[in-house]
């Protein structure tokens, strides 16, 4: 997913945004690392859409509220065996 930088940050927000989903799936679902998704969204996005911006923004916003209960979840799974 090369190509125009611009495109990239706009397609990858209307995907999380769409999908309500997290930089790390959005990032395997473009195959592209989770440190380009989070520069494309925090750095270049706001330069030339804002709005889109805002609303991705929200999104991962509820992301990070919502982190740690992921991670105690996918904790009790490993010592589980699941």
């Amino acid at each position: 997913m090369k190509g125009n930088m611009e495109e990239r940050a706009e397609r990858l927000a209307q995907y999380i945004i769409e999908n309500r989903t997290t930089v790390r799936a959005a990032a395997q679902k473009f195959g592209i690392s989770k440190s380009t998704v989070h520069k494309d969204i925090s750095e270049r996005l706001p330069q030339f859409n804002r709005v889109l911006y805002q609303q991705v923004k929200e999104v991962l916003e509820v992301n990070k509220a919502q982190r740690h209960i992921r991670g105690g979840i996918a904790t009790r799974k490993k010592y589980r065996g699941e």
